[in-house]
């Protein structure tokens, strides 16, 4: 189902698409029935901006990502401060389908 409108999701790539946003952006301890999902990135993006920030961002995304959604294989992780938000480019693999798939663009922070 569609986070945001209800509709139903026939499309694999974009129900994949939400399930990644969904995880990077909810913070660990805050779903009551499973505690450990999440990641730890909303708890960093109140930090400064500096390059350890988007490595640590990058290193949590990637934990999270490897623990919560196994349809993918992460090959590139990368987060970007830009405009005062911080996005993430991502190239994946669907390991069911050996399928290679871009996610640009995905907002984690920012105004």
């Amino acid at each position: 189902m569609d986070r945001l409108n209800g509709a139903i999701i026939t499309d694999e790539d974009a129900h994949i698409k939400q399930s990644i946003a969904d995880i990077l952006l909810t913070q660990i301890g805050t779903r009551i029935q499973r505690r450990d999902y999440g990641s730890n990135i909303p708890k960093l993006l109140d930090n400064p901006i500096t390059r350890t920030l988007m490595l640590q961002i990058a290193a949590c995304a990637v934990i999270a990502l490897n623990k919560w959604e196994p349809r993918i294989r992460i090959n590139q992780f990368k987060p970007i401060y830009q405009d005062g938000k911080v996005i993430v480019n991502m190239k994946i693999t669907r390991t069911d389908t050996k399928q290679n798939m871009n996610y640009d663009n995905l907002l984690l922070g920012g105004k």
